[in-house]
């Protein structure tokens, strides 16, 4: 049976497909039967240029606990990457003849 369970995004970035790299227009996140990993169903991650070939697209198939680990995984990462460009804003607007961020003990 057919989940019907899609997801689509803007997506700015560059995908892989042999030795070209291309730019990203949307991503395409779907759960349905596994196309081509030897599995049941899949969520299926698909980046893609709408405005290129049909061949545009880097597509993975993962297991749904797989999915959740990237998931967990891209959480981690991004709260990261937020925090350090948090920091470089600031260290950047300090830089700049800014006051001095106060820090409170607590």
């Amino acid at each position: 049976m057919c989940t019907s369970i899609i997801e689509i995004a803007r997506a700015e970035g560059m995908a892989k497909r042999g030795d070209d790299w291309f730019p990203l227009s949307q991503s395409v996140v779907a759960y349905d039967h596994a196309r081509h990993a030897p599995l049941g169903d899949v969520i299926t991650l698909d980046f893609l240029n709408t405005g290129l070939d049909p061949g545009a697209r880097a597509g993975v198939e993962l297991t749904l606990e797989s999915a959740k680990e990237l998931r967990s995984a891209l959480d981690r990462a991004i709260a990261a990457a937020e925090f350090e460009e948090a920091e470089v804003r600031g260290k950047s607007a300090r830089g700049k003849g800014a006051a001095p961020r106060l820090v409170r003990a607590a």
